[in-house]
């Protein structure tokens, strides 16, 4: 895969017919993607049992407001469950900050919770724990075998849209109808 075909900042929609638990069903915002593999974090898992106050007491920290504590979780991948990642809007970076585009960061450091928590975050967030990963060719071959669609990420459903309905809005961008496609393969 040349560098112009690498995927950073792009959609992983999971096809219909993907059985694997960890992907079936969902979206994945990749945040790197090169000859070396890819890693990204799953935008639609909400977490029903972690929110974000729950993390916030693990690291002693006090939000000024209790509303910040009930900010919603993703399961962001297999991967390193217990590390967290905060995908959000750009502009300011932090200790430990990847901007993959003008508008979207993601960081893994202490200091970004710690600013959310005083209410100084970034204007979006998207925060996850763990994260999905492909060893280099992996993602090429699992796109060549359609497990996933692939297009174009939007700030809208990565940070506004419920999580219920990311699966859909991401592969409507593309045209595609998931609903009218079959999980199963067809031989001609």
């Amino acid at each position: 895969m040349d560098s112009c075909s690498f995927l950073s900042n792009h959609f992983l929609i999971a096809m219909p017919g993907l059985r694997d638990p960890n992907f079936s069903r969902t979206v994945t915002y990749l945040c790197e993607h090169s000859a070396e593999g890819a890693m990204g974090l799953v935008i639609n898992r909400p977490m029903s049992d972690i929110h974000l106050g729950d993390m916030l007491e693990q690291l002693d920290i006090e939000p000024v407001d209790p509303e910040i504590g009930r900010t919603t979780v993703y399961q962001g991948g297999p991967v390193q469950p217990d590390r967290g990642f905060v995908l959000h809007s750009g502009g300011r970076r932090w200790d430990s900050t990847l901007e993959i585009t003008d508008k979207i960061s993601i960081t893994t450091s202490r200091d970004i919770l710690e600013s959310i928590a005083a209410g100084e975050g970034p204007e979006s967030v998207l925060i996850a724990l763990g994260y999905a990963g492909w060893a280099s060719g992996q993602l090429e071959n699992e796109l060549g075998a359609n497990s996933w669609l692939s297009g174009p990420a939007a700030t809208d459903i990565l940070f506004r849209l419920p999580a219920e309905s990311r699966w859909q809005a991401a592969a409507s961008l593309l045209r595609v109808d998931l609903n009218l496609l079959s999980g199963e393969a067809g031989h001609a």
